[in-house]
């Protein structure tokens, strides 16, 4: 009974007020977009397309949580579908209302489990549909397609824009899915040599496949196991291994020298500071590349070879240094132990981890130092 009042508390994890934001906004929008220009806000019983108040909880799901099975498009769209026609059965089937809205809860349950499509919303709108006898009676069975298929079809397209302007996976990638590469590889935190069915079995054997898809148990394990495993790494800290003496830019830097620093130094970061070496951003040389590689696509390839470069060279954006850095690039203090910095260069987002101390940048640990680090570690 001593830690009963702790289960009380919350069971999810911090998350950033920019996320909270960010799913807050979302839903909004999806909202805003379905209700403005398909979804009339109160009961249209001749086109049938209106917004219910079970969307509102399907927004929760699409904007905040999109990597859960349960907001996936299958489980979303068939999930408020089947629920819907369930209910309307029930709705015609039963007078009463309190066994009505029982049974057309329970029934729907079970059929959205069947048809591997558990979208909690679609409780509520088996029980919409049971608490609306006048809507049903005009509608019918077509009170499954307008409004709660069409209304969902149009949330979940919002939500995969949505996600993807805002740097979020949704529908997430499936296990064996072409990696970012366009290879079959598996992503370098998810190569743990269990195979789909392996991650599927720990699933269902814990109970936990409405929760967690297989992709992302299997990076959750994967992260698990290289953080156990930089525990060999022993207390080195980012100061015991970071770069000191550091080549920086200034965020006005032209283009131009930013890409000649890359060619004479032989880096793949360069650190973008202000006044009293204030941490800016960082730019990584995979970036400027791949910038390169976009405009010289842009040109028409006829041109001759001379006028293309010097199309690229007169045109390539962006103009400066601040157009290009990475202004939210994970980032780390000296005293962070090097176990923790690991997981933060494995995806292969980034190559470099800036190291500040209040703000200021006082040194930077790349790759290189960190493999450095493991090596010399290894031979103690």
């Amino acid at each position: 009974m001593q830690h009963f009042p702790r289960s009380l508390g919350p069971a999810v994890a911090r998350t950033s007020p920019v996320e909270a934001v960010r799913a807050g906004l979302g839903a909004l929008i999806g909202l805003g977009v379905a209700g403005l220009f398909v979804l009339s806000p109160s009961i249209d019983r001749t086109l049938g397309l209106y917004l219910i108040a079970p969307f509102g909880a399907s927004a929760v799901l699409l904007f905040a949580v999109p990597n859960s099975p349960l907001a996936q498009p299958w489980s979303a769209i068939v999930g408020n579908t089947v629920a819907a026609a369930v209910g309307v059965a029930v709705c015609l089937s039963v007078p009463e209302p309190i066994p009505r809205i029982a049974l057309a809860v329970g029934l729907a349950i079970t059929a959205t489990i069947l048809c591997r499509a558990v979208h909690p919303p679609a409780g509520a709108v088996a029980m919409t549909a049971a608490m609306s006898p006048d809507a049903v009676a005009d509608l019918g069975f077509r009170f499954a397609i307008t409004p709660v298929a069409t209304g969902t079809v149009i949330l979940v397209v919002i939500a995969a824009a949505y996600a993807r302007l805002t740097g979020r996976r949704y529908p997430f990638r499936q296990f064996d899915a072409p990696n970012r590469h366009g290879t079959q590889d598996p992503e370098p935190m998810e190569r743990i040599g269990l195979t789909k069915e392996e991650l599927t079995e720990l699933l269902e054997r814990y109970r936990q496949s409405f929760n967690l898809g297989v992709e992302d148990l299997a990076r959750l394990i994967g992260a698990a196991g290289m953080q156990a495993a930089t525990h060999g790494t022993g207390p080195m800290t980012a100061a015991d291994i970071m770069s000191r003496n550091l080549v920086t830019v200034d965020p006005s830097a032209p283009l131009a020298h930013v890409a000649d620093l890359f060619r004479r130094h032989g880096f793949t970061s360069l650190p973008v500071v202000g006044e009293h070496d204030g941490f800016l951003g960082v730019i990584f040389q995979m970036h400027l590349i791949e910038r390169i590689g976009a405009q010289a696509h842009r040109l028409d390839r006829g041109l001759r070879p001379a006028m293309r470069r010097l199309l690229i060279r007169e045109t390539m954006p962006p103009p400066c240094a601040s157009d290009l850095m990475n202004t939210t690039p994970p980032r780390a203090a000296p005293t962070t132990p090097v176990a923790a910095l690991l997981p933060m260069m494995a995806s292969g987002d980034v190559d470099a981890v800036p190291i500040l101390a209040d703000g200021d940048l006082v040194g930077i640990v790349t790759r290189t130092d960190l493999i450095g680090a493991l090596a010399r570690s290894s031979l103690q």
